[in-house]
């Protein structure tokens, strides 16, 4: 039951990376690498890669694993079985971030609840909670409940914050178990290229969290501690929602981009010293820019 629940999100979620790594046909689409990178495990991968081979959006090949079919900017015109409201989801998806923020919706709440506040069936309201549930910030109760988990809802929580996360990356990468994951470098150089050269005036505000959230991530996780890996995931899903309700300086993104880029590059040539710093830096910068809209 939990398989099917998620196909819907992993099946969007292929297509989003798909086209944010600039995928075309024939590219190869590696059943661990997605598993890895959506943190989930390989059954919700296949059901998805399974769902969008029948919409022929993907292939597969015996003993070789799934390709795609299409390019993934051509996706648009074949968008996977019911998707058809995919936008109008998202617009509910913010409506809810924005109303927990600022306490329109309680602690706990029922599915019959949220059907009549946001005006949408059961399986639409489905789909976007286990979204949510997804990321981190509800969980389901006994029932038909949801409770919705903890969350940065003030300014100061939120500096408090960047805070804490300068001074955790910074130290994580000091660690002497740091060691740089050469994958994971490929991708993120990927993704923050793509975000860099175009990206940042299309992708959605999810989206560019999303990339941003998993770059800094990948750093941490190549220290090779769980705690420190933790510790930056919980504070992730924290504030989550006050990002989402910050206006976005979208012109300010290539520079960002830039600046995880230079990161890669110093940890690459053995600088891992002054990457640390740079990050330091880097992260009480964007603090200091965006703590003010909070």
């Amino acid at each position: 039951m939990a398989r099917n629940s998620l196909t819907p999100q992993i099946t969007e979620n292929i297509i989003e990376y798909a086209k944010a790594n600039g995928m075309g046909e024939g590219d190869r689409l590696p059943l661990q690498m997605l598993a890895d990178a959506f943190r989930v495990s390989r059954a919700p991968i296949m059901g998805a890669l399974r769902s969008l081979e029948v919409q022929g959006i993907v292939r597969s090949e015996p003993n070789r694993g799934f390709f795609l079919a299409v390019d993934a900017k051509a996706v648009d015109a074949a968008k996977p079985i019911g998707s058809g409201d995919a936008e109008s989801n998202e617009d509910v998806y913010f409506r809810m971030a924005d109303d927990r923020l600022s306490g329109a919706l309680p602690d706990k709440v029922s599915e019959n609840e949220l059907m009549r506040m946001y005006d949408l069936p059961r399986t639409r309201l489905l789909k976007i909670l286990h979204r949510i549930a997804d990321e981190g910030w509800i969980e389901r109760l006994p029932g038909n409940g949801w409770a919705f988990t903890q969350a940065l809802t003030s300014r100061k929580s939120y500096e408090d914050g960047y805070a804490f996360r300068a001074v955790i990356e910074q130290q994580a990468m000091l660690l002497p178990t740091f060691e740089p994951n050469v994958d994971g470098f490929k991708r993120a150089r990927e993704t923050q290229s793509n975000l860099r050269d175009g990206g940042y005036e299309a992708w959605s505000r999810a989206e560019i969290f999303k990339a941003n959230n998993e770059f800094h991530e990948m750093l941490v996780a190549c220290s090779q501690n769980e705690f420190f890996l933790d510790a930056i995931r919980r504070i992730n899903r924290l504030r989550r929602l006050i990002e989402y309700r910050i206006t976005i300086d979208r012109t300010r993104l290539p520079r960002q981009t830039n600046e995880h880029l230079h990161i890669l590059d110093l940890i690459e040539d053995g600088r891992r010293n002054e990457a640390a710093a740079f990050l330091y830096t880097h992260i009480l910068g964007a603090g200091r820019i965006k703590t003010p809209q909070a």
